[in-house]
């Protein structure tokens, strides 16, 4: 998702400056919190695809025994993002990274 300041600035000969944000998201690590019980803990993503079209695919299995924390591997999302708890009782906790940037564009 990008944005676009519509506000520029005359740099003279050398052109215009255009403000754009960028917005990347990524998520890091999944992982089972104290007090799981012995089962399957599904979590699932909903998100669009690069058709645009509304998906949801399930990104970590977390078992206490087996399983009890993945690594994404900086997952990029484009918002708008859900994750949920598709089966299981928990507790989850998802972590991630969110940044917003700020350039200039000469034209």
């Amino acid at each position: 998702m990008s944005f676009c300041d519509d506000e520029s600035s005359d740099l003279g000969l050398a052109g215009q400056s255009k403000l754009e944000s960028f917005l990347f998201m990524w998520l890091l690590q999944v992982c089972l919190g104290e007090g799981a019980k012995e089962e399957s803990n599904v979590v699932e993503v909903t998100a669009m695809n690069h058709q645009g079209k509304t998906i949801s695919v399930p990104i970590a299995n977390l078992h206490v025994s087996c399983l009890p924390m993945v690594s994404l591997g900086e997952f990029e999302l484009k918002a708008p993002v859900t994750i949920r708890l598709k089966a299981g009782t928990g507790p989850v906790t998802v972590s991630g990274l969110h940044l917003i940037g700020n350039t200039s564009v000469l034209l």
